[in-house]
């Protein structure tokens, strides 16, 4: 938890709304909170009804234009608040805005990088989850519009989000630089969940699942705006990975 904290504090960017919600842990986490209180706009530990209650908790105190949520064993990485902020200067009208994020292990050593490109509605229903909460920041009005969070899933909440967040045309816009890391071990979700996960994006998917054809013309499309972004050693490393598994 610690260097999730730390990794937002550090940040070069000095207007910062930092809230913590913490579902009452019995480790040494509220310590660590407690060592940091006084650079934290909230926090409170206490008892959830799960992730995704706990997440709404947090964006429903949250007054800036922008907001975002970050595990509490990830990180953001340094200047990924500086640079959000440029891109939202840039294209005022995006709701959305995404950057690139790495895999990494208990000890923050990199395992993989995991590059995007900009994200839509259809890409999403072709392709799943083409961008994560590690490395995403939108509009804190949306939560007005569309709502929050949904608490009945356990797994899918954020998938489901990003679908109603994209739907109705809604812009998006994407950085080419990794902003977070998502930290893998055996004990996170990402990790040994598997079964709950899919069958919750099957609920969610239910009814309008992208076409094997969608799928490929996304696959496509995805694969040419990378090559525009320069990131030409990344797919042949994706090209050869796909090759081996054949």
């Amino acid at each position: 938890m610690e260097r999730t904290i730390r990794s937002v504090l550090d940040q070069d960017y000095p207007n910062i709304e930092y809230i913590i919600i913490d579902g009452g842990s019995t480790d040494r986490s509220v310590d660590i909170i407690r060592k940091y209180a006084d650079r934290l706009a909230y926090w409170v530990s206490e008892p959830d009804r799960g992730q995704a209650h706990a997440i709404n908790k947090g964006l429903k105190r949250a007054t800036g234009e922008w907001v975002a949520w970050q595990n509490s064993d990830d990180v953001f990485y340094p200047g990924a608040f500086a640079q959000m902020a440029q891109m939202a200067a840039k294209k005022p009208g995006a709701d959305l805005i995404i950057g690139n994020m790495n895999l990494i292990d208990k000890d923050d050593a990199l395992l993989r990088d995991i590059k995007y490109v900009r994200p839509t509605y259809r890409s999403m229903l072709a392709e799943g989850m083409v961008l994560t909460n590690q490395a995403a920041f939108w509009k804190r009005r949306l939560h007005d519009e569309i709502g929050y969070l949904d608490e009945g899933l356990d797994c899918g909440f954020d998938f489901e989000w990003f679908l109603r967040v994209l739907k109705g045309g809604r812009t998006a816009a994407h950085v080419n630089a990794a902003w977070g890391g998502l930290r893998m071990h055996e004990e996170t979700k990402t990790s040994n969940r598997q079964a709950v996960f899919d069958r919750e994006y099957e609920k969610i998917l239910e009814g309008r699942k992208g076409s094997l054809l969608s799928k490929r013309y996304h696959q496509i499309r995805r694969l040419i705006l990378m090559m525009v972004q320069g990131n030409f050693n990344y797919v042949v490393r994706g090209l050869l990975r796909r090759a081996n598994l054949h």
